[in-house]
């Protein structure tokens, strides 16, 4: 009985821990990896290509035409990335897929012999992609909690924005007393605070040349900035008589 019992717990403990790709509906491109400075040379496309062949929904790069459970649930969401490991010789790529709390999932590596960047490129993420099975979607556990490392990205704003030590907030639920959200990473480049009970983004942010601070869209399509400040999350809210309102939004 002993026995039966653990086994029971280990088959429980691979169901909740241990995801798959395979076990995920949609998935996040961004428009740059961040390992190919200038150019992508097509790896997106092509990517998204194999991927949709898989049955995988390759999400659109604007929040706003995502669909709901997408939206209301980042933990129904992969990112991709592909990371650059060639050297003279060879073109290689690493491609990598994590979920809501930053776990790598999936890492599969590729190489090929052609020269050429853009065939070679694609041709060893193709091997790559041979890892990756059909998509064949289960219910995702809801986001956690934890510490992140600091987000990677360029930032802009304007010249009222102080400059401080910044500590970047991790992904989770914030407060600004009146308001509780949750903070939900898309990818490098941007970030959402939806709403507890909507499917709606309370704010997206975007990110811009100026590091920790961000274009913020709010809900009733007013354009603002937005920055992180020792943790928080800090939005300027435009009021009715032009100047603004600064709302902080701190972990709960």
């Amino acid at each position: 009985m002993k026995k039966l019992s653990i086994l029971m717990l280990a088959i429980c403990s691979t169901a909740i821990f241990g995801q798959k790709v395979s076990d995920y509906k949609y998935v996040s491109i961004p428009e740059k990896f961040d390992d190919f400075k200038k150019s992508n040379y097509g790896l997106e496309i092509f990517l998204a290509k194999v991927l949709k062949a898989k049955n995988y929904v390759i999400l659109p790069i604007s929040i706003d035409e995502w669909p709901s459970d997408a939206i209301g649930n980042s933990c129904n969401i992969l990112i991709s990335n592909v990371l650059n490991n060639s050297n003279m010789f060879t073109n290689k790529v690493v491609l990598q897929f994590t979920d809501c709390n930053n776990k790598v999932i999936l890492e599969s590596k590729g190489s090929s012999n052609i020269k050429e960047f853009e065939e070679g490129l694609a041709d060893a993420l193709k091997v790559a992609l041979i890892k990756v099975s059909t998509s064949n979607p289960v219910a995702m556990l809801p986001a956690k909690n934890q510490s992140s490392n600091s987000i990677n990205i360029n930032n802009t704003t304007q010249s009222s924005v102080q400059e401080t030590a910044v500590v970047a907030p991790a992904a989770g639920n914030y407060s600004n007393g009146k308001v509780d959200v949750q903070k939900i990473q898309i990818d490098a480049n941007q970030f959402i605070l939806a709403k507890s009970g909507s499917s709606v983004p309370f704010a997206i942010f975007k990110t811009t040349s100026k590091k920790d601070v961000f274009i913020v869209k709010l809900a009733d399509n007013n354009m603002t900035i937005g920055y992180f400040e020792n943790g928080t999350i800090v939005i300027d809210i435009p009021q009715a008589d032009g100047r603004y309102s600064k709302e902080t939004f701190v972990a709960k």
